[in-house]
């Protein structure tokens, strides 16, 4: 749902609530520091008028511009450190809001979303927020008080200087960086845009590389990444040259203003309407103070990419979750499982259809069927990964929805087709399933999926780094490791996919053995196409089209 850019930063000022403290002395400081910044001009002003008259003794203003100066950096100081201070806490209160959202909604909501956008989301998208926190919030407050301020000092030399100093402070901090927003237009969506693609095309190219070099398809996925990568280039240009003629524009009025602030005073001196102070010191004092309104004309073109991303951000904040997590339901232990004429549809494709299934204690199933069929969706419905849209999945004769989601995963362990494993040692990779584990019970565990004796043949044993996702170990390896996971969570449901599929025949003996002398007082549940794995199974389930039989 698109927001508008009013909608953006109201959403995004919602967070500055628990900062308004450091927030107030960033625009006491800001505003006290470039007023003294105003001073050493206008003090140097006055004392050349002395000067010239000879009527007054500079040493004290020196020294007050001096004191101004030094004033000046320790406000300037005060005032940006007060201002990143903020800006990160709220960064990182930010982060930790995302990642929350982002396990309610894995894995239904997740699941086909383009991971370069997830990636430019969580890390450039969050850090673009800091100009919003850091660099529009208090600099626009500290802009509106000072320009008043200096409104009302100028007019008090003339009320005719007053409003130029007004309208130069309007145009400068309000129009010009409107027009620079509208000006901007969706190039920052659109360079975003482009980055995305450009992140997966990466991403894709990295993963799927061995791919790559097996089908010599180098050549054309180097084209492709030149022109992504120029596509990207030539949308940043557009951004740069849009942010370029609005300095320039910005920089023009600056001068423009400045020149007709001069031009009025000289013509009221003119006049006999006003002496030589009043030329002097407005058109000092104005031309020293668009320090404030500067900096919102700067943020004319680069607070469009700020709120892109703001909205992003908070659109996804705004997402509901497909399955809200129990937790105020009931804990349970396990004694059976069923499902009661379940059916099930990834959007508008049906996968299970009117299905109806019991699994006792003490017994280990098999289901076999094509791919397609529904074997893995029904392991996930298992796991409430996803709500049936009709009929109920029971636990001890209580509808899942209604049993608290730790207490459901805590007596369930599932092992997917795939293991992914963290970039991290093979026993903290283990450990996932059971924190608290002891390194006995991990080696335990895994003496039972076959892979403690490979593990001890590596130079670090259970220390043993494995690389991202695992790719230093093979298929089978990764395989067993999810076995070691499931076995050292223990629960008393098990739900396996293809949990042998990658295995030699002596790996996938010593596996089934241990599935079958785990499987004692619990329940079993595999997937599996190989009838040397099912051989183990009690009953076997055969699944087709949605259907079980």
């Amino acid at each position: 749902m698109r927001k508008t850019k009013f909608d953006v930063m109201k959403g995004l000022i919602v967070f500055i609530k628990p900062m308004l403290l450091p927030m107030f002395f960033a625009i006491l400081l800001g505003v006290l520091g470039h007023l003294s910044a105003i001073s050493i001009t206008v003090l140097g002003s006055y004392g050349l008028i002395n000067l010239l008259n000879q009527s007054f003794d500079l040493t004290l203003i020196l020294a007050f511009m001096i004191v101004c100066a030094l004033i000046r950096g320790i406000l300037r100081y005060g005032e940006q450190a007060c201002n990143h201070y903020i800006a990160f806490k709220l960064l990182a209160h930010i982060r930790d809001k995302v990642f929350g959202v982002l396990r309610k909604l894995a894995p239904a909501k997740l699941e086909g979303k383009e991971k370069g956008s997830l990636i430019s989301l969580i890390t450039s998208d969050i850090e673009l927020l800091e100009v919003f926190f850091a660099h529009t919030i208090s600099p626009v407050m500290i802009a509106l008080i000072v320009s008043l301020i200096m409104v009302l000092f100028i007019g008090h030399y003339h009320f005719i200087l007053g409003m130029i100093a007004l309208i130069a402070y309007l145009t400068v901090g309000v129009l010009l960086p409107f027009a620079a927003s509208k000006q901007s237009g969706n190039c920052a969506n659109e360079f975003r845009k482009a980055n995305s693609q450009l992140n997966n095309h990466v991403l894709e190219s990295l993963y799927g590389f061995h791919v790559t070099l097996q089908f010599e398809n180098q050549s054309e996925r180097l084209t492709q990444l030149d022109a992504l990568s120029e596509e990207m280039l030539k949308k940043e240009k557009q951004l740069k040259e849009v942010t370029a003629k609005n300095s320039a524009r910005s920089g023009l009025a600056v001068q423009g203003f400045s020149i007709l602030m001069l031009i009025g005073g000289l013509m009221l001196y003119v006049h006999g309407l006003s002496d030589f102070e009043t030329v002097l010191i407005p058109f000092v004092a104005l031309f020293s103070s668009f320090g404030p309104v500067m900096a919102l004309a700067n943020l004319g073109s680069s607070l469009q990419p700020t709120l892109a991303a703001g909205e992003r951000v908070l659109n996804l904040l705004d997402e509901e979750p497909l399955i809200e997590e129990v937790t105020d339901g009931m804990n349970v232990s396990f004694e059976n499982a069923s499902l009661q004429d379940v059916c099930f549809s990834y959007e508008e494709t049906p996968i299970l259809n009117h299905i109806s299934l019991e699994f006792p204690k003490d017994k280990i199933i098999g289901i076999q069927g094509k791919s397609g069929s529904g074997k893995s969706t029904l392991l996930k419905l298992l796991m409430r990964f996803w709500d049936v849209n009709s009929g109920k999945i029971e636990i001890n004769s209580q509808d899942i929805r209604q049993i608290n989601t730790h207490s459901l995963r805590e007596l369930e362990s599932y092992m997917t087709q795939d293991t992914y494993l963290f970039h991290d040692t093979i026993e903290n990779n283990i450990r996932i399933a059971k924190p608290d584990a002891t390194i006995k019970e991990i080696q335990m565990a895994c003496q039972k999926a076959a892979i403690h004796d490979f593990i001890m043949s590596l130079e670090n044993g259970y220390q043993s780094v494995v690389g991202e996702r695992g790719t230093t170990l093979s298929g089978g390896e990764r395989q067993r490791i999810g076995m070691a996971r499931a076995f050292l969570h223990d629960a008393d449901f098990i739900l396996l996919d293809e949990p042998s599929s990658n295995l030699d025949s002596l790996n996938e003996a010593i596996l089934l053995h241990s599935i079958k002398k785990e499987s004692e007082h619990k329940t079993v549940v595999f997937v599996s196409h190989r009838a040397s794995t099912l051989r183990i199974a009690d009953e076997i389930i055969h699944m087709e089209s949605g259907r079980a039989s």
